[in-house]
């Protein structure tokens, strides 16, 4: 069975209505989990800490869905 792997991260949003970070090298990576509930936990526990800051977000990224090993490699892929 394949892992399952998400990756929370977060910063600070230009507008709290869009997902615009307001600085690329300011984005906070919580981690890299091996299950969503634990990710949903990292997730909380960093919203819940940040929830006085309006422009402050974060995300779980699915990083399972990115890669499907069945899916030939892309020719950039192949150049290592």
């Amino acid at each position: 069975m394949a892992q399952r792997l998400h990756l929370v991260f977060g910063g600070e949003l230009v507008d709290p209505t869009k997902t615009q970070f307001k600085s690329v090298d300011d984005i906070h990576i919580v981690g890299i989990y091996p299950d969503y509930a634990t990710a949903y936990d990292a997730w909380r526990a960093e919203a819940q800490r940040t929830v006085d800051n309006a422009h402050m977000r974060y995300f779980i990224a699915h990083l399972h869905r990115l890669r499907d090993e069945e899916t030939p490699a892309s020719p950039t892929e192949e150049l290592e």
